[in-house]
């Protein structure tokens, strides 16, 4: 997979806000819907340590991206993800929904050795899940939309973002802020303000 962004269009980056990580993608990716861009991979992460991903995940900068099915063993060949602290809800922000809580979020961090102990490393895992309530209903739409897909319960499916850094800033900005690419956008046009044009 090594340039993960030949989907995107030249200019764009891949910053999506955690919503958007779980309305825009996870969700599509539950229901059985097409995403576009198609930009994340699904991978197994569990046979890999997080040095490893450099190629095999979506990578935007020093995070890696990609769909996993979400599961209680957590090891790799080198050591383990522990959890870290509790369970985030994140809340649509937008539309007749918004402030409805669409999915959660839980920290990891990497440990080598063997559990429970361990050497704790700088490497963090951001693992997104949807919400109960929209778990139920993507797994219905899915079933309806696909009797030989059936089979599969595709309200598993979580994202991970992936990245070596700090925990408490989230590996964003230095306030723990992600700006998606749209708020990028929408900021720097506020620069435009203190440019003057000639009349």
């Amino acid at each position: 997979m090594g340039d993960n962004n030949v989907n995107l269009p030249p200019g764009f980056r891949f910053y999506p806000s955690d919503e958007e990580l779980v309305v825009h993608f996870l969700h599509r990716k539950a229901a059985l819907l097409p995403c576009h861009p198609d930009v994340i991979p699904d991978l197994d992460l569990y046979p890999y340590d997080p040095w490893d991903l450099d190629g095999k995940a979506m990578a935007e900068g020093r995070k890696w991206y990609f769909y996993s099915r979400r599961t209680s063993r957590r090891m790799t060949e080198n050591g383990f993800w522990k959890p870290l602290g509790v369970d985030e809800p994140i809340f649509s922000s937008s539309g007749g929904g918004a402030g409805q809580k669409v999915g959660m979020k839980k920290y990891y961090a990497f440990y080598v050795g063997e559990p429970p102990e361990g050497d704790k490393t700088d490497w963090v895992m951001q693992e997104y899940r949807l919400s109960d309530y929209s778990a139920s209903t993507s797994s219905r739409s899915s079933s309806r939309r696909s009797s030989r897909h059936s089979k599969i319960d595709y309200s598993k499916w979580v994202i991970c973002r992936v990245f070596e850094g700090n925990y408490d800033n989230g590996g964003g900005g230095d306030d723990g802020t992600e700006l998606s690419c749209l708020d990028e956008v929408f900021l720097s046009l506020d620069d435009l303000d203190e440019i003057s044009l000639p009349h």
